[in-house]
C-alpha cells in the first residue's frame, strides 16, 4: 500500500516551483507598463474636402482616435459652442463618444463661443490648468495657451499631461512659448508629457529649445504630419521630460487623410 505524501511536502514543492518560475521571468515583467498618447490637430472637425461648405464631422475625428485606442489625447483647434461648429462643445462631444474624460483650454473667443486646445484621458483628470503663452515678439498674433492636468496612470505613476498649439506667424513667439513650457516643466516635480502642434520643424530653433528639457518620441526621424496629402512638414510632436521614467516603444504618424488637415501622431511609452 502506497504511503500518502505529507501535505507540508506538497506545499514546499509548489513553493519551489513558484520561486523557480519567477526567477526565469525578465526582471521587468511585473513592472513594465505602457501608455499610448495621441496628438491631433482636428481643424475644428471640419474635413479639408468639406472646408468650403463648412461641414463638421465629429464622428470622423472620433473614429480616427478610437482606431488607435489611446490613453491620453492632446487635441488642437477645438471649437466649443461656436456658430461654425453648430454650438457644440467639441471637447465634450468627442470625449463622450469615446468614453473618456475631457478638459478644454480656451485660447480665444470665436464666433459666439471659444476656440483652443483640449485633453482627453481614460483616467480621471485633476489640477487642470490653462496657462497663457507669451507673444512679446508679435503681440498681435493669435493668443496661445497650454492646457495641462494631472493624471494617475495604472501602477500609480502620476504625470502632468499637456496639450498646446504654438504661434504660426512668429519664430520669436514660438521660441518664447517653448521657453515658457520648459519653465513650467522645470517647476513640476512629477513627469511631464507635452503634445501638440508646435508649428515648427525638427531643425528649428523652437524645437532645439524644446529638446533642452524634453525628449521627443520621434527624436531624429520625424515623419511629416502636414499636409495630409503628400505630407512634407513634421510640426506635431509628443515629448516627455528627460528625467521621466519613459522609454519609447513606438512612434507613428497615422495616414488618416479625411478627418482633418493634420495627420495624427501616436506614441506608446513604457514605464
Amino acid at each position: 500500500m502506497k504511503r500518502a505524501i505529507p501535505y507540508f511536502v506538497i506545499l514546499l514543492f509548489v513553493a519551489a516551483i513558484a520561486v523557480s518560475c519567477s526567477k526565469s521571468l525578465p526582471s521587468s515583467f511585473s513592472a513594465k507598463r505602457e501608455v499610448t498618447i495621441m496628438s491631433y490637430n482636428i481643424h475644428h472637425a471640419n474635413p479639408p474636402s468639406k472646408e468650403e461648405a463648412g461641414e463638421i464631422d465629429i464622428d470622423a475625428i472620433v473614429a480616427a482616435i478610437r482606431k488607435q485606442n489611446p490613453d491620453l489625447v492632446a487635441l488642437q483647434e477645438v471649437d466649443v459652442n461656436t456658430g461654425r461648429a453648430g454650438k457644440v462643445n467639441q471637447a465634450v462631444a468627442i470625449a463622450e463618444k469615446l468614453g473618456m474624460k475631457a478638459f478644454f483650454g480656451r485660447a480665444i473667443d470665436y464666433d459666439g463661443g471659444q476656440y483652443g486646445v483640449a485633453i482627453l484621458s481614460r483616467y480621471p483628470l485633476t489640477e487642470a490648468t490653462v496657462t497663457p503663452l507669451p507673444e512679446d515678439a508679435d503681440p498681435m498674433a493669435e493668443d496661445r495657451v497650454i492646457a495641462t492636468a494631472k493624471v494617475e496612470l495604472p501602477g500609480g505613476l502620476v504625470v502632468r499631461f499637456g496639450s498646446t498649439h504654438l504661434d504660426v506667424r512668429s519664430t520669436e513667439n514660438r521660441d518664447q512659448q517653448v521657453r515658457a513650457i520648459n519653465e513650467i516643466a522645470a517647476n513640476e516635480p512629477i513627469p511631464f508629457i507635452v503634445a501638440g502642434d508646435f508649428n515648427a520643424m525638427p531643425e528649428s530653433s523652437s524645437i532645439a529649445e524644446l529638446d533642452k528639457v524634453f525628449t521627443r518620441t520621434c527624436d531624429t526621424d520625424c515623419e511629416p504630419t502636414i499636409p495630409v496629402i503628400n505630407p512634407k512638414r513634421a510640426i506635431d510632436f509628443i515629448a516627455f521630460t528627460k528625467d521621466a521614467p519613459f522609454k519609447v516603444v513606438s512612434q507613428k504618424v497615422i495616414p488618416e487623410t479625411y478627418a482633418s488637415d493634420h495627420l495624427p501622431v501616436v506614441a506608446t511609452l513604457s514605464y
